[in-house]
């Protein structure tokens, strides 16, 4: 069977967001950002207040009240409520008793023809009116008190929409694969474990299910000896001098045995966060497999990089949005902001809402801090393994040093003298040094005479 590689050759490098990531993020939350606020709030908001300020009981058998072209509900004569219902009219001052109008459309009114006034455009006014309301209308600025709101709803959308997309299009599709990158770094880093290891731990039960088990063992192995400790607060088979083999055979199942007994392990050893960081991971692994997985991305990408990073920031635009909140109501208090137009309480409320729901969000994300105690706890099993190993490495010095001193030195005398009477009693050994001895002894005797020629030579020559 062809061998799976172990090394996830997904990425050739590191992904980076481009320009038609960029651009395409940028496209969808205007469009989405306009489209919401030109038509879905409107209808969310005619319909809330009509639900509430709508005649009813005694009022609804003495006033009719009818829906005209657009998003404008109004009163009208009673006796033509059926045939203003059975066919939508254009709003006109003729039509209306003016006890009731509500006007949620984007559409300029003069008082001659509709019977009432208001700014049109998509930086207009909106037109409430009905005794519950006062005596005065209210008037909405919808670009003031309802921009803000559409601007979120269009931003989750287009994150949404850009982590299903494919990495050369969608924005957070980059940012949630090259989490998935990062955090295998931080693990390997954390636990000192290989590349092949950290793909082993992270890689999904469905694919872990189909490797050989002779495959992934020595990895395994690795693992179980990296992670050796001496209590277990889990399960028995974790015990002390537990052995590998006596858990791991041919038959087992890997996904249950890195569940049961690795993950355990490495919860012991390591940490919680540590163990919650490679179970995170694995489940982005399954993201990047299938983008409709949106929670398994989105909780790696959040509990691994944006709570560590943007969480004060997020804590800081909470708190400055309720600063802003109630600078707000105390103007109202203060008269400075009519009851008839309360547009800018509606963007601080919103804004606020907005703050407080992305610090909702990250704290859902944020991990738990492991408790003093186990952390103590860790550091102090920790000190022992260290304590245990140079305990092991003294008694090897002292058993090499009462080997090579006291008494033990004799022996080795002993043994080194008659080693050497063996080498030169054997007949073939002793004929070797000696005729080695006597092919240097002539080589010198040769050199001696040429050196005393020369000199005599060169005394020669002189005279």
């Amino acid at each position: 069977m062809a061998q799976h590689k172990m090394i996830d050759q997904h990425h050739g490098k590191k992904l980076k967001l481009g320009v038609q990531q960029v651009g395409l993020f940028v496209v969808l939350l205007i469009a989405f950002t306009f489209l919401i606020y030109r038509y879905l709030i409107p209808n969310i908001i005619s319909g809330f207040v009509i639900m509430n300020f709508a005649p009813s009981g005694e009022k609804a058998l003495k006033v009719g009240f009818v829906s005209f072209e657009g998003l404008v509900d109004a009163s009208v004569p009673k006796e033509k409520e059926a045939e203003f219902k059975a066919k939508k009219q254009k709003v006109a001052k003729a039509l209306l008793t003016k006890d009731y109008i509500f006007d949620f459309t984007f559409d300029k009114r003069e008082e001659g023809i509709a019977g009432y006034e208001k700014e049109g455009g998509l930086m207009g006014h909106w037109y409430a009116k009905c005794d519950a309301l006062g005596e005065n209308p209210i008037i909405l600025q919808p670009f003031l008190g309802f921009s803000i709101l559409a601007f979120v709803i269009g931003l989750v959308i287009a994150l949404v929409l850009t982590i299903l997309l494919p990495n050369s299009l969608g924005f957070m599709a980059v940012l949630f694969d090259r989490q998935i990158d990062n955090t295998k770094i931080k693990i390997r880093l954390q636990t000192g474990f290989s590349n092949d290891i950290v793909e082993l731990l992270t890689l999904p039960d469905s694919k872990l299910a189909e490797r050989e088990i002779n495959e992934v063992k020595s990895h395994f192995h690795i693992i179980w000896d990296r992670t050796y400790g001496e209590t277990s607060t889990h399960s028995p088979t974790q015990a002390a001098f537990t052995k590998f083999d006596d858990v791991f055979d041919d038959f087992v199942d890997l996904v249950k045995f890195r569940q049961d007994f690795l993950y355990e392990r490495i919860r012991e050893f390591f940490s919680d966060f540590v163990l919650k960081e490679i179970e995170d991971t694995r489940d982005g692994v399954m993201w990047r497999e299938s983008h409709w997985l949106i929670g398994a991305g989105l909780r790696l990408y959040m509990a691994h990089h944006f709570t560590e990073k943007y969480a004060n920031n997020v804590t800081a635009l909470a708190y400055g949005g309720a600063a802003f909140l109630i600078v707000a109501v105390g103007i109202r208090g203060l008269k400075f902001i009519p009851a008839q137009k309360p547009s800018f309480i509606l963007l601080a409320i919103f804004l606020e809402f907005s703050m407080l729901a992305l610090m909702a969000i990250t704290m859902f994300y944020t991990e738990e801090e492991e408790r003093m105690d186990k952390m103590l706890k860790k550091m102090e099993d920790a000190n022992s393994k260290q304590l245990d190993v140079l305990r092991l490495q003294q008694a090897d010095i002292q058993l090499l040093s009462s080997v090579l001193v006291g008494q033990a030195s004799e022996i080795i005398k002993e043994r080194i003298q008659k080693a050497v009477v063996e080498y030169l009693t054997k007949e073939n050994k002793l004929k070797d040094v000696i005729g080695e001895n006597i092919g240097e002894f002539l080589q010198e005797a040769l050199r001696s005479v040429a050196i005393t020629e020369s000199d005599k030579a060169k005394r020669t020559l002189n005279h």
